[in-house]
C-alpha cells in the first residue's frame, strides 16, 4: 500500500530523487547518447540551474531524469505527476481527468492532457517479443465487445454508433485489446496472431470470425451463447475471463469517464488493460503497480494536445 502522505506526492524534488531512483538505479544515464560512466557526467549546481540537471561530457548535452518522457518541458510540478499517476493506478476502474483537477488543483485541461500522457506510457506490448500472450499447456481466450450509448437511453436523437473492442485474455495472465473499426475474421486474424502464441488454446465464443482461425493454433473450443451455454467439459471451455475483464471495462467507461472519444479509445484500453495485467493476483500492488507505469513513461515524450 502507498501513503498519500508520503514527501514525494507534496514535493518536487522529492519526487524528482525518488524518479531518479527508479530510472537509475545504478546512477544517472545521459538521455541523449546513453553515456552511463559516472565520470563522465556532471551535476550541474550553479544558481541559475534548475535542481535535478546534469551535464554529458561525452555529447556535451544537458539532461535530467524527465528528459525523453512524457513529463519533459511541463509546468506541472513532478509531484502532482506521481500523485496523478497513483490515483490512476489504484483505482479499479481509473478516475475521471475532473475528479483529478479537483484533486491536485490544476485546471480540467492541464489534467486531461496530464492522463492521456500517462495512458501513454501504460502502453505494454513486451509480450509481442517473447511469443505473444499464453503458449503450450496455456489458455488465451478471444472475445469482442461493444462500448457506447443505448438509444432507450435517450430522448431525443440517436446515440453515436457503439466501438467495436476485441481482446486477448490470457487465463491467469495479461490482456491486450484493440479497437477495430468491424469484427469480422479479415479484421481480427492479424491481431490475434500477433499476439496470441500458436501453441496456446484458444476459447472462443460461437463466432464464425473464430472458426477458421482456431485452426491455426494448438486447439480451439468454443461455447455456444445463442443457446445459453457458456461453460463445458468441467468448466474448462470458456470464455468468462473475457467477460470479467468487459465488466471491469465498461463500469469504468460508464461509471466514471461516462463518454470516450473514439480518437482516445484505445488510450483508455491501454489504461485498462494495464490495469488488469499488473493486478493483485500476479503480485502487484498499488505502488509497484504505479512504479512499472511510471517506468514506463520512457520514450513517451509526445503531443497529445491535438491528437
Amino acid at each position: 500500500m502507498c501513503d498519500l502522505t508520503n514527501p514525494i506526492f507534496t514535493d518536487p524534488d522529492k519526487a524528482r530523487e525518488h524518479l531518479e531512483k527508479l530510472h537509475w538505479p545504478d546512477g544517472p544515464v545521459c538521455r541523449h547518447c546513453g553515456n552511463a560512466d559516472s565520470s563522465r557526467i556532471t551535476k550541474l549546481a550553479g544558481n541559475s540551474t534548475r535542481p535535478g540537471v546534469y551535464k554529458c561530457n561525452e555529447c556535451e548535452k544537458p539532461f535530467s531524469v524527465t528528459v525523453g518522457t512524457a513529463m519533459e518541458r511541463s509546468k506541472i510540478p513532478l509531484n502532482k505527476w506521481l500523485l496523478a499517476m497513483h490515483l490512476l493506478m489504484a483505482s479499479k476502474k481509473g478516475m475521471s481527468a475532473h475528479q483529478i483537477h479537483r484533486l491536485l488543483g490544476i485546471t480540467y485541461q492541464s489534467a486531461w492532457f496530464m492522463c492521456h500522457r500517462l495512458r501513454e506510457g501504460m502502453r505494454d506490448m513486451s509480450h509481442t517479443t517473447m511469443g505473444g500472450l499464453g503458449g503450450a499447456n496455456k489458455v488465451v481466450e478471444v472475445d469482442e465487445t461493444y462500448v457506447g450509448g443505448k438509444a432507450k437511453n435517450r430522448a431525443h436523437r440517436e446515440p453515436a454508433p457503439k466501438k467495436a473492442v476485441l481482446s486477448l485474455v490470457e487465463r491467469g495472465g495479461r490482456v491486450t485489446s484493440f479497437h477495430v473499426a468491424n469484427v469480422t475474421a479479415k479484421m481480427a486474424r492479424p491481431l490475434i496472431v500477433a499476439n496470441a502464441n500458436r501453441a496456446s488454446m484458444l476459447m472462443s465464443d460461437e463466432s464464425k470470425v473464430y472458426t477458421k482461425l482456431g485452426k491455426e493454433f494448438g486447439n480451439h473450443g468454443a461455447v455456444d451463447h445463442s443457446v445459453n451455454e457458456y461453460a463445458r467439459l468441467g468448466g474448462f471451455i470458456h470464455i468468462n475471463t473475457a467477460e470479467n475483464f468487459y465488466s471491469i471495462l465498461k463500469r469504468g467507461i460508464y461509471g466514471i469517464y461516462h463518454h470516450v472519444s473514439e480518437a482516445h479509445l484505445n488510450r483508455y484500453l491501454a489504461e485498462f488493460d494495464f490495469r488488469y495485467s499488473n493486478r493483485c493476483d500476479l503480485g502487484f500492488e498499488d505502488t509497484a503497480r504505479t512504479e512499472k507505469a511510471l517506468k514506463g513513461l520512457e520514450g513517451q515524450a509526445v503531443d497529445v494536445s491535438t491528437a
